[in-house]
Protein backbone atom coordinates (compact mmCIF):
# COMPACT_ATOMS: atom_id res chain seq x y z
CA UNK A 1 0.00 0.00 0.00
CA UNK A 2 1.59 3.23 -1.04
CA UNK A 3 1.72 5.45 2.01
CA UNK A 4 0.04 9.16 1.47
CA UNK A 5 2.17 12.02 2.58
CA UNK A 6 -0.81 14.18 4.01
CA UNK A 7 1.30 17.73 4.34
CA UNK A 8 0.78 17.90 0.53
CA UNK A 9 -3.38 18.22 1.40
CA UNK A 10 -2.66 20.31 4.52
CA UNK A 11 -0.97 22.78 3.41
CA UNK A 12 -2.62 23.44 -0.17
CA UNK A 13 -5.16 25.80 1.87
CA UNK A 14 -2.17 27.64 3.42
CA UNK A 15 -0.18 27.97 0.25
CA UNK A 16 -3.23 29.98 -1.48
CA UNK A 17 -3.60 32.24 1.55
CA UNK A 18 -0.22 33.32 1.15
CA UNK A 19 -0.39 33.95 -2.34
CA UNK A 20 -3.00 35.98 -2.50
CA UNK A 21 -5.52 37.03 -3.41
CA UNK A 22 -4.52 40.85 -3.95
CA UNK A 23 -7.01 43.23 -5.82
CA UNK A 24 -5.00 46.52 -4.69
CA UNK A 25 -2.63 48.17 -6.04
CA UNK A 26 -5.66 48.41 -9.39
CA UNK A 27 -4.68 47.61 -12.32
CA UNK A 28 -4.00 51.18 -13.90
CA UNK A 29 -1.79 52.41 -10.46
CA UNK A 30 1.22 53.44 -12.95
CA UNK A 31 3.57 51.04 -10.77
CA UNK A 32 1.64 48.04 -11.29
CA UNK A 33 1.29 48.89 -14.94
CA UNK A 34 4.91 48.70 -15.29
CA UNK A 35 5.96 45.76 -13.68
CA UNK A 36 2.86 43.75 -14.78
CA UNK A 37 2.12 45.31 -18.69
CA UNK A 38 5.87 46.55 -19.52
CA UNK A 39 4.96 50.16 -19.44
CA UNK A 40 2.24 52.82 -19.13
CA UNK A 41 0.17 51.91 -21.89
CA UNK A 42 -2.45 54.24 -23.21
CA UNK A 43 -3.33 57.81 -22.78
CA UNK A 44 -5.04 60.63 -20.35
CA UNK A 45 -5.72 63.14 -23.06
CA UNK A 46 -4.91 63.90 -26.43
CA UNK A 47 -1.65 66.33 -25.96
CA UNK A 48 0.35 64.40 -23.30
CA UNK A 49 4.29 63.92 -24.81
CA UNK A 50 3.57 61.31 -27.50
CA UNK A 51 5.78 57.99 -27.08
CA UNK A 52 4.19 55.34 -29.33
CA UNK A 53 1.56 55.58 -32.17
CA UNK A 54 -0.09 52.88 -34.14
CA UNK A 55 0.26 52.90 -37.69
CA UNK A 56 -0.42 50.52 -41.11
CA UNK A 57 1.39 51.57 -43.96
CA UNK A 58 -1.34 52.24 -47.75
CA UNK A 59 -2.82 49.63 -48.64
CA UNK A 60 -1.73 47.55 -52.02
CA UNK A 61 -5.61 47.73 -53.17
CA UNK A 62 -5.19 51.27 -54.07
CA UNK A 63 -3.75 50.59 -57.58
CA UNK A 64 -6.99 48.79 -58.52
CA UNK A 65 -8.44 52.12 -57.89
CA UNK A 66 -9.63 53.05 -62.50
CA UNK A 67 -9.72 56.76 -63.65
CA UNK A 68 -13.28 55.26 -65.53
CA UNK A 69 -14.74 54.99 -61.93
CA UNK A 70 -15.36 58.90 -61.94
CA UNK A 71 -18.97 59.83 -60.41
CA UNK A 72 -19.56 63.23 -61.29
CA UNK A 73 -21.90 63.89 -58.32
CA UNK A 74 -19.57 63.01 -55.89
CA UNK A 75 -16.21 64.24 -57.18
CA UNK A 76 -14.41 60.99 -56.82
CA UNK A 77 -13.56 57.95 -58.42
CA UNK A 78 -15.77 54.84 -56.53
CA UNK A 79 -15.84 51.26 -57.12
CA UNK A 80 -19.44 50.15 -58.23
CA UNK A 81 -18.81 47.06 -55.43
CA UNK A 82 -18.08 49.76 -52.47
CA UNK A 83 -14.25 48.54 -52.01
CA UNK A 84 -12.49 51.77 -52.44
CA UNK A 85 -12.69 55.56 -53.43
CA UNK A 86 -10.54 58.20 -54.38
CA UNK A 87 -11.45 62.30 -54.49
CA UNK A 88 -10.69 64.01 -57.78
CA UNK A 89 -10.40 62.51 -61.12
CA UNK A 90 -6.48 61.12 -61.31
CA UNK A 91 -5.53 57.60 -59.69
CA UNK A 92 -3.48 57.62 -56.69
CA UNK A 93 0.50 58.16 -57.39
CA UNK A 94 1.40 55.05 -55.20
CA UNK A 95 4.81 56.36 -55.07
CA UNK A 96 4.09 59.36 -54.03
CA UNK A 97 1.62 58.07 -51.31
CA UNK A 98 4.02 55.69 -50.00
CA UNK A 99 6.55 58.91 -50.10
CA UNK A 100 4.46 61.36 -48.49
CA UNK A 101 3.47 57.77 -45.78
CA UNK A 102 7.37 57.16 -45.33
CA UNK A 103 7.95 61.06 -44.44
CA UNK A 104 5.71 60.83 -41.57
CA UNK A 105 6.95 58.02 -39.97
CA UNK A 106 10.60 59.57 -40.60
CA UNK A 107 9.28 62.36 -38.85
CA UNK A 108 7.59 60.40 -36.10
CA UNK A 109 10.94 58.43 -35.06
CA UNK A 110 12.76 61.61 -35.68
CA UNK A 111 11.32 63.06 -32.17
CA UNK A 112 11.54 60.00 -30.07
CA UNK A 113 7.92 58.35 -31.05
CA UNK A 114 8.05 54.46 -31.58
CA UNK A 115 5.85 52.83 -34.44
CA UNK A 116 4.21 50.05 -34.14
CA UNK A 117 2.83 48.72 -37.63
CA UNK A 118 -0.34 46.55 -37.59
CA UNK A 119 0.06 44.07 -40.79
CA UNK A 120 -0.83 44.30 -44.34
CA UNK A 121 -4.54 43.20 -45.11
CA UNK A 122 -6.13 42.19 -48.52
CA UNK A 123 -6.40 44.45 -51.13
CA UNK A 124 -9.97 44.88 -50.43
CA UNK A 125 -8.84 46.54 -47.67
CA UNK A 126 -8.27 49.83 -49.17
CA UNK A 127 -8.70 52.37 -46.21
CA UNK A 128 -6.92 50.48 -43.62
CA UNK A 129 -4.32 52.99 -43.64
CA UNK A 130 -6.43 55.13 -41.03
CA UNK A 131 -5.32 53.36 -37.76
CA UNK A 132 -7.40 55.75 -35.79
CA UNK A 133 -11.00 54.12 -36.39
CA UNK A 134 -10.71 50.64 -35.30
CA UNK A 135 -10.06 51.39 -31.44
CA UNK A 136 -9.73 54.29 -28.74
CA UNK A 137 -7.11 54.01 -26.17
CA UNK A 138 -7.20 55.20 -22.18
CA UNK A 139 -5.32 55.01 -19.04
CA UNK A 140 -3.96 51.40 -19.06
CA UNK A 141 -5.15 50.40 -22.60
CA UNK A 142 -7.40 50.12 -25.58
CA UNK A 143 -11.05 49.25 -26.28
CA UNK A 144 -11.30 47.95 -29.61
CA UNK A 145 -14.17 49.67 -31.73
CA UNK A 146 -16.50 47.93 -34.39
CA UNK A 147 -16.37 49.73 -37.78
CA UNK A 148 -19.45 51.57 -39.76
CA UNK A 149 -18.68 50.59 -42.93
CA UNK A 150 -18.48 46.98 -44.36
CA UNK A 151 -15.81 47.83 -46.33
CA UNK A 152 -13.65 48.22 -43.31
CA UNK A 153 -15.49 45.27 -41.11
CA UNK A 154 -12.69 43.12 -40.14
CA UNK A 155 -9.69 45.51 -39.39
CA UNK A 156 -10.73 45.40 -36.06
CA UNK A 157 -9.41 41.84 -35.38
CA UNK A 158 -5.80 42.27 -36.81
CA UNK A 159 -5.75 45.52 -34.58
CA UNK A 160 -6.70 43.81 -31.77
CA UNK A 161 -4.07 40.90 -32.64
CA UNK A 162 -1.34 43.80 -33.20
CA UNK A 163 -1.58 45.78 -29.73
CA UNK A 164 -1.88 42.54 -27.99
CA UNK A 165 1.21 41.45 -29.54
CA UNK A 166 2.86 44.46 -28.05
CA UNK A 167 1.76 44.20 -24.52
CA UNK A 168 -0.95 46.63 -24.32
CA UNK A 169 -3.73 45.37 -22.55
CA UNK A 170 -7.39 45.29 -24.07
CA UNK A 171 -9.72 46.77 -21.90
CA UNK A 172 -13.01 46.45 -23.51
CA UNK A 173 -14.85 45.73 -26.91
CA UNK A 174 -17.63 46.86 -28.55
CA UNK A 175 -19.91 44.31 -29.63
CA UNK A 176 -23.71 43.28 -30.91
CA UNK A 177 -25.10 46.39 -33.12
CA UNK A 178 -22.67 49.11 -32.03
CA UNK A 179 -20.71 51.43 -34.28
CA UNK A 180 -17.47 53.00 -32.24
CA UNK A 181 -14.52 54.63 -33.97
CA UNK A 182 -11.87 56.36 -32.81
CA UNK A 183 -11.77 59.20 -34.98
CA UNK A 184 -14.67 60.44 -33.63
CA UNK A 185 -13.75 60.04 -29.83
CA UNK A 186 -11.30 62.96 -27.79
CA UNK A 187 -10.12 62.65 -24.32
CA UNK A 188 -10.20 66.27 -23.00
CA UNK A 189 -9.39 65.77 -19.70
CA UNK A 190 -8.05 62.50 -17.03
CA UNK A 191 -11.86 62.33 -16.50
CA UNK A 192 -13.86 62.97 -19.13
CA UNK A 193 -14.04 62.31 -23.17
CA UNK A 194 -16.24 63.19 -26.33
CA UNK A 195 -18.05 61.01 -28.90
CA UNK A 196 -19.43 62.14 -31.60
CA UNK A 197 -22.31 59.94 -32.71
CA UNK A 198 -22.89 60.42 -36.27
CA UNK A 199 -23.85 58.06 -39.64
CA UNK A 200 -20.34 56.07 -38.57
CA UNK A 201 -20.89 55.78 -34.89
CA UNK A 202 -24.31 55.26 -33.53
CA UNK A 203 -26.04 55.62 -29.95
CA UNK A 204 -25.22 51.92 -29.04
CA UNK A 205 -22.10 52.30 -29.64
CA UNK A 206 -22.15 55.52 -26.84
CA UNK A 207 -23.62 53.22 -24.68
CA UNK A 208 -21.65 50.60 -24.30
CA UNK A 209 -18.32 52.60 -24.68
CA UNK A 210 -19.68 55.07 -21.76
CA UNK A 211 -20.13 51.67 -19.60
CA UNK A 212 -16.81 50.25 -20.14
CA UNK A 213 -15.45 53.64 -19.82
CA UNK A 214 -17.35 54.42 -16.20
CA UNK A 215 -15.35 51.52 -14.36
CA UNK A 216 -12.54 53.65 -15.45
CA UNK A 217 -13.60 56.68 -14.09
CA UNK A 218 -13.98 58.18 -16.80
CA UNK A 219 -17.24 60.25 -17.94
CA UNK A 220 -18.27 59.84 -21.82
CA UNK A 221 -20.34 62.88 -23.45
CA UNK A 222 -22.27 62.09 -26.53
CA UNK A 223 -22.13 65.09 -29.05
CA UNK A 224 -24.30 64.61 -32.56
CA UNK A 225 -22.55 65.51 -35.48
CA UNK A 226 -24.41 67.38 -38.30
CA UNK A 227 -25.15 65.87 -41.83
CA UNK A 228 -22.85 63.61 -42.64
CA UNK A 229 -19.35 64.15 -41.52
CA UNK A 230 -18.51 61.11 -39.58
CA UNK A 231 -15.48 62.03 -36.97
CA UNK A 232 -14.95 64.71 -34.75
CA UNK A 233 -11.46 65.06 -35.82
CA UNK A 234 -12.15 66.58 -38.47
CA UNK A 235 -13.50 69.45 -36.84
CA UNK A 236 -11.80 69.73 -33.24
CA UNK A 237 -8.74 69.05 -32.01
CA UNK A 238 -7.12 69.43 -28.57
CA UNK A 239 -3.93 71.28 -28.67
CA UNK A 240 -3.14 72.38 -25.15
CA UNK A 241 -4.99 71.69 -21.70
CA UNK A 242 -6.46 74.74 -22.21
CA UNK A 243 -6.78 75.44 -26.04
CA UNK A 244 -8.54 73.39 -29.07
CA UNK A 245 -8.58 74.08 -32.67
CA UNK A 246 -11.99 73.65 -34.13
CA UNK A 247 -14.08 74.25 -37.34
CA UNK A 248 -17.25 76.01 -36.43
CA UNK A 249 -18.79 76.07 -39.57
CA UNK A 250 -18.47 71.94 -39.17
CA UNK A 251 -18.55 71.67 -34.94
CA UNK A 252 -21.16 71.13 -33.84
CA UNK A 253 -22.41 74.28 -30.91
CA UNK A 254 -23.38 72.36 -27.70
CA UNK A 255 -19.29 70.29 -28.24
CA UNK A 256 -17.73 73.98 -28.67
CA UNK A 257 -19.93 75.22 -25.51
CA UNK A 258 -18.81 72.53 -23.21
CA UNK A 259 -15.17 73.41 -24.05
CA UNK A 260 -15.77 76.76 -23.31
CA UNK A 261 -17.58 75.95 -19.91
CA UNK A 262 -13.93 73.77 -19.27
CA UNK A 263 -12.35 76.90 -19.72
CA UNK A 264 -10.67 75.91 -22.96
CA UNK A 265 -10.36 78.36 -25.57
CA UNK A 266 -11.01 77.50 -29.21
CA UNK A 267 -8.94 78.93 -32.14
CA UNK A 268 -10.53 78.91 -35.71
CA UNK A 269 -9.20 77.39 -38.70
CA UNK A 270 -8.97 79.62 -41.69
CA UNK A 271 -12.02 79.10 -43.59
CA UNK A 272 -10.20 78.04 -46.59
CA UNK A 273 -8.88 75.05 -45.04
CA UNK A 274 -11.78 72.65 -44.16
CA UNK A 275 -9.43 69.77 -42.96
CA UNK A 276 -7.16 71.63 -40.83
CA UNK A 277 -8.13 70.04 -37.27
CA UNK A 278 -6.73 66.64 -38.82
CA UNK A 279 -3.12 67.01 -36.91
CA UNK A 280 -1.14 64.95 -34.48
CA UNK A 281 -0.07 66.80 -31.54
CA UNK A 282 3.42 65.12 -30.17
CA UNK A 283 2.86 67.40 -26.82
CA UNK A 284 1.25 70.25 -25.58
CA UNK A 285 1.29 72.75 -28.21
CA UNK A 286 3.87 71.25 -30.67
CA UNK A 287 1.65 68.88 -33.61
CA UNK A 288 2.63 67.29 -36.71
CA UNK A 289 0.25 69.20 -39.37
CA UNK A 290 0.01 68.87 -43.51
CA UNK A 291 1.68 71.64 -45.19
CA UNK A 292 -0.92 72.61 -47.41
CA UNK A 293 -2.90 74.31 -44.62
CA UNK A 294 -0.62 77.46 -44.62
CA UNK A 295 -2.55 79.70 -43.18
CA UNK A 296 -4.18 78.11 -39.88
CA UNK A 297 -0.59 76.50 -39.04
CA UNK A 298 0.43 80.76 -38.86
CA UNK A 299 -2.63 81.20 -37.39
CA UNK A 300 -1.23 78.77 -34.51
CA UNK A 301 2.54 79.49 -34.78
CA UNK A 302 1.87 83.48 -34.18
CA UNK A 303 -1.03 84.45 -32.08
CA UNK A 304 -0.66 80.76 -29.83
CA UNK A 305 2.65 79.95 -29.29
CA UNK A 306 2.09 76.19 -31.58
CA UNK A 307 4.99 74.96 -32.70
CA UNK A 308 4.03 73.21 -36.12
CA UNK A 309 6.20 70.61 -37.81
CA UNK A 310 5.02 71.01 -41.46
CA UNK A 311 4.78 67.37 -43.73
CA UNK A 312 3.71 66.56 -46.98
CA UNK A 313 0.48 64.48 -46.72
CA UNK A 314 -1.89 65.63 -49.60
CA UNK A 315 -1.92 62.71 -51.89
CA UNK A 316 -2.87 60.59 -48.63
CA UNK A 317 -5.95 62.65 -47.68
CA UNK A 318 -7.48 61.95 -51.32
CA UNK A 319 -7.74 58.54 -49.46
CA UNK A 320 -10.21 59.68 -47.33
CA UNK A 321 -8.21 61.05 -44.11
CA UNK A 322 -4.88 62.90 -43.27
CA UNK A 323 -1.98 62.84 -40.37
CA UNK A 324 -4.64 61.81 -37.15
CA UNK A 325 -6.25 59.84 -39.05
CA UNK A 326 -3.58 57.63 -40.01
CA UNK A 327 -2.23 57.19 -36.31
CA UNK A 328 -3.51 56.21 -32.91
CA UNK A 329 -1.72 56.86 -29.56
CA UNK A 330 -0.71 53.96 -27.80
CA UNK A 331 1.15 55.61 -25.32
CA UNK A 332 1.47 59.46 -23.97
CA UNK A 333 2.67 61.02 -21.11
CA UNK A 334 0.35 60.48 -18.16
CA UNK A 335 0.00 59.91 -14.04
Amino acid sequence: MTEIDSTLELSDGKYHRLLGPEALPAFSDTAELEATWGRRWGAADEIGRLRSVLMRRPSQGLANIREDAYNEELGALVDPDRRWYWTGREAPDLDVVNAQYDNVVATLKAHDVEVFFAPELPATFTKSIYTRDPLVTIPGGAIIGRLGPRMRRGEEQSIAATVAAAGMPILGMITGTGLVEGGSFVKVRRDTAFLGTSVRVNPEGFRQLARILEEHEITLKQVTLPGYLIHLDLCSVMLDDDLALVNPRLAPYDYMSQLWDMGIETVEVDPREEWACNMLALDRRKVIMPDHLPRTAEILADRHNVEVIPVTYREVLKNGGSVHCSTMELQRDWS
